[in-house]
């Protein structure tokens, strides 16, 4: 798979049997979106059917490797191999596949010869859009509630209640999702709480949309009774292998949400929604979001400012730097440590904290800022 910004190389070959004559070879990147569907409606005794379409265009590019100057080209007999690059650009939406759109990229090789059909050829290639989740927006947590009344032949039946948490809003595919959630069931009859993965494909086109959802992984809890609360501490969702979210495209989306909701029977379902997108670019292995340390060093990563600084060195010992009997003189240090204990890597000055290891030293004066005491006895400077 290339990326945005790569440079994608290849080679055309041909291969002759007999002297082959040729007039031009040229080789085509082309790579767009495209979405196209059809919805039919009735008009009296009339059916009629709209045709909706919308294309997008990300790639073209065209490159000569035999230029065609009004003369042939006669190739020997044997194995020919042409090189051919180019120059992807920076955006590319990844390439994707749908019921009713498509984002597709392609090479192709066209063979122009005298007073016969051109010959082509054609190569698919995958383009990934690296999503990047360690972004603070993907690494915020994302939570919510919802409420319902229990209703049977219009008799209320009660409230069910619902929470849910998940740690952040980005995920890779692989990843286990740590589902938090608490019903609460004061109906008189049992309900059971689901969670699901949901991926959402929303074509666009002439103002119209469609969309087509599926559910690409889900777990079931247990059924909680009339009365009960039922709480989940981090229920496992893994996601499977799944295409990455696609939001920058003008003519479809590839969307994602976790969906907790409760059966309640005789009721419409109890459904909470939080948003999710799948990326390209896995959680850093150092650093949790539990963490401030953590949270503040993904933070400090996203906008390149560096790697996360060791912790400072502690200054030398007073006693190392001075005699022991001018510390007895003293009787304490001239440069007392810090009381706080808090101070150690916290506060918005953490990305400072590797520049200044030791205290500066003070300021240069003709004067002594702590005199000897009238009981000492003055040393001579000579002995």
């Amino acid at each position: 798979a290339y990326r945005g910004g790569e440079r994608l190389c290849g080679r055309v070959l041909l291969e002759a049997a007999a002297p082959l004559r040729v007039r031009a070879l040229e080789v085509k990147a082309r790579g767009g979106a495209a979405t196209h569907w059809l919805e039919g409606r009735s008009v009296g005794v009339n059916a009629l059917s709209s045709d909706y379409a919308a294309a997008e265009t990300y790639l073209r590019r065209r490159q000569l490797l035999l230029r065609d100057t009004g003369e042939t080209t006669t190739l020997p007999p044997g194995r020919h191999e042409f090189l051919f690059s180019f120059q992807l650009p920076p955006n590319l939406v990844t390439s994707f596949e749908g019921k009713h759109g498509s984002v597709r990229y392609c090479i192709k090789a066209t063979l122009h010869r005298p007073w016969v059909p051109a010959r082509r050829a054609r190569k698919v290639f995958t383009v990934i859009e690296p999503v990047d989740i360690n972004t603070p927006a993907l690494l915020a947590p994302q939570a919510g509630a919802r409420e319902k009344v229990a209703r049977s032949w219009y008799c209320n039946r009660g409230l069910v209640s619902l929470s849910a948490k998940i740690d952040r809003k980005g995920y890779t595919p692989g990843e286990v999702i740590p589902v938090f959630a608490e019903i609460d069931n004061s109906s008189t009859r049992p309900v059971l709480p689901r969670a699901a993965v949901v991926q959402t494909q929303t074509f666009m086109a002439r103002g119209a949309r469609k969309q087509k959802r599926a559910v690409v992984a889900s777990l079931a809890g247990e059924p909680v009774g009339p009365g009960q609360r039922a709480l989940w501490q981090g229920r496992a969702l893994r996601i499977p292998p799944v295409g990455p979210s696609i939001l920058h495209c003008r003519v479809l989306h590839v969307d994602y949400a976790l969906k907790v909701c409760v059966d309640i029977p005789g009721t419409s379902k109890l459904l909470l929604e939080l948003p999710l997108v799948i990326g390209t670019i896995p959680l850093h292995p150092f650093g949790s979001r539990s963490s401030s340390v953590g949270s503040h060093a993904s933070f400090l990563l996203d906008w390149r400012l560096g790697a996360l600084p060791e912790r400072p060195e502690a200054p030398p010992e007073y006693s190392e730097v001075v005699a022991d009997t001018e510390v007895a003189a003293l009787g304490q240090s001239p440069f007392p440590l810090p009381q706080d204990p808090e101070m150690s890597l916290e506060g918005p000055f953490f990305a400072y904290i590797q520049e200044f290891r030791y205290r500066p030293p003070p300021l240069y004066s003709e004067e002594d800022p702590n005199p000897p005491s009238g009981a000492m006895r003055p040393r001579c400077m000579t002995c």
